[in-house]
């Protein structure tokens, strides 16, 4: 969901929250749409949506962001909610392996529904639990490398990183729109025809014809 708008804001993008159940992602969506965070924070059961406005390179952007959840039982729901989105932070806790080692089968769910050209940010979350670590920041780095992806290490608990991961996010999402739209730009003013000699259509069949009668 990639929208331009001519009032209260430029462009209106649908950012989704990925990865699995307790990885943080609510706490990722309130830190950043409200600065708020709650340890006593429950699991989200089907899908919830936020919204922040923020300026990009001197546009107001809006960003819908959607947090889907992450249990097994709840996939069929949330895969719909992808459709649209233009962005998304597949979230992993630091501290839990398992988490990490099923980032490859969220990057599946998320191609096979979401659009092709989805900005995709891997977020470590938890760095606050450094001590705890049960993946490292080379791993993660080297498998977003490998997918194409960005990547950040996020505590929402600490604010940190969190407002860097949306605003990188956005930013590569804008950009990428900006381009389509130059693109769309030059190439509706190069579908003129190019200039050449204009020939006469009836003046050429007329001096056809007078050939054709001197010959004979």
């Amino acid at each position: 969901m990639a929208y331009r708008v001519d009032h209260e804001y430029d462009y209106l993008f649908k950012i989704v929250l990925i990865g699995d159940s307790g990885v943080g992602k609510s706490n990722i969506l309130s830190r950043f749409t409200r600065n708020e965070f709650y340890l006593d924070s429950k699991s989200t059961i089907g899908v919830e949506f936020a919204t922040r406005t923020l300026q990009v390179e001197g546009k107001t952007v809006k960003a819908q962001i959607w947090d889907t959840a992450g249990q097994e039982r709840y996939r069929a729901i949330t895969s719909a909610y992808y459709r649209g989105a233009v962005g998304a932070l597949l979230v992993y806790d630091i501290t839990k392996r398992q988490t990490f080692d099923n980032v490859r089968r969220w990057l599946r769910e998320l191609r096979d529904h979401a659009d092709s050209n989805i900005v995709i940010m891997l977020a470590g979350n938890k760095s606050d639990l450094n001590h705890l670590r049960s993946v490292s920041t080379e791993d993660a780095q080297m498998l977003a490398e490998k997918e194409g992806l960005s990547f950040l290490e996020t505590s929402a608990l600490e604010a940190s990183n969190v407002e860097k991961a949306f605003q990188t996010v956005l930013l590569d999402i804008y950009q990428i729109i900006s381009k389509k739209a130059l693109a769309t730009q030059e190439a509706a003013t190069s579908t003129g025809l190019p200039q050449g000699t204009t020939i006469n259509i009836t003046n050429l069949s007329s001096n056809i014809s007078k050939r054709a009668c001197c010959s004979n």
